[in-house]
């Protein structure tokens, strides 16, 4: 039986190097082109941030053909971070969707010659109508930047496509630069992780931003038990509630231990029932803050081999997160 990868690796390893290094070569061209972007950056970017940040409406971004997709990645991202944005396509825009545009907005248009004559009715608009308008350009006397309030330069870099005619390289210094863009936005505002959780309230990133106090058992499902209860008061809560453990507190609400599983097995053979709490638990009870993370709440209890941990606030336990409830939003 012949086998297909042996005679694929015999027959075409030279046409895989070749590829390998095409590969290779495609990603330092534009690798070179990031860091030249990253040395042409000047005072012309913190114009461009004073106008976004001020603007009490909309970034409208907007471009063609590649610059267009980039556009609305841009766009995407600046949302997603805490500023209002959308994507407008110019041929829609001359055709009624340029209403969409208000005079508190500000435009950002993207065109690596800067002569893209299908945005130079969003440029007329914008000029008409005292719009902000800030441009993303390779070519500084190109009729966009001519036209705009502020140019963003992306400086002149080798396309990374072999016959120098597919937008690569400078796709890429486009992507990086509306990054730049929203990171130094974001920073500029201040922008928190509980910002970033309101926006992404599904998939990974919103149960990553999940808080204990939002998992956590509280109320008449805490397991809670005063140290002088006798064990044979606390086995019955210790099952009813189906944690694992109970919580040992003083009349304060205080914890004082914790009793697990492991600890009924280590009391077995000393007449355990007529125990009082206070003799069986362990003393060393870990808690967490309820505005804690809970991918925090779940490294804590892998780096302490627990399966699970009281809730405090203010040293008063008002609730209680299992290991469990961590698996079951894929924290892992």
């Amino acid at each position: 039986m012949v086998n297909w990868l042996e005679w694929y690796m015999k027959n075409n390893q030279s046409i895989e190097e070749s590829d390998i290094e095409r590969a290779k070569q495609v990603l330092k061209i534009e690798s070179e082109g990031l860091e030249l972007l990253a040395l042409s950056i000047n005072h012309e970017l913190s114009l461009a941030i004073n106008i976004l940040q001020r603007v009490d409406g909309r970034i409208i971004v907007t471009g063609m053909g590649k610059s267009g997709h980039v556009a609305r990645k841009i766009a995407a991202t600046l949302s997603s971070t805490g500023k209002a944005s959308f994507f407008i396509h110019p041929g829609e825009a001359s055709h009624g969707d340029i209403g969409m545009i208000n005079a508190n907005d500000a435009i950002l248009a993207l065109s690596n010659s800067g002569e893209t004559p299908e945005l130079s009715d969003i440029i007329a608009y914008s000029r008409r109508f005292k719009i902000p308008l800030i441009s993303m350009t390779s070519f500084i006397e190109s009729s966009l930047a001519n036209e705009s309030d502020v140019t963003l330069v992306l400086p002149k870099a080798e396309e990374a496509c072999f016959i120098g005619l597919a937008p690569t390289t400078s796709t890429t210094m486009m992507m990086a630069y509306g990054d730049v863009l929203a990171v130094v936005l974001m920073q500029r505002k201040g922008f928190t992780a509980e910002d970033f959780k309101l926006r992404h309230p599904g998939g990974t990133l919103g149960q990553r931003l999940l808080k204990v106090s939002e998992i956590m058992h509280q109320g008449d499902d805490l397991p809670l038990a005063q140290g002088g209860e006798l064990m044979k008061e606390i086995l019955p809560e210790m099952t009813r509630k189906s944690l694992g453990c109970v919580g040992i507190i003083n009349d304060k609400g205080k914890l004082k231990g914790i009793i697990t599983d492991g600890d009924l097995r280590r009391h077995m053979a000393n007449d355990m029932l007529n125990l009082t709490a206070s003799e069986v638990m362990t003393a060393s009870a870990h808690t967490i803050r309820p505005n804690a993370l809970a991918s925090e709440a779940l490294q804590i209890m892998n780096d302490k081999k627990i399966t699970s941990l009281f809730v405090a606030n203010e040293h008063k336990i008002i609730g209680l997160v299992h290991i469990h409830d961590c698996l079951r939003i894929d924290l892992t």
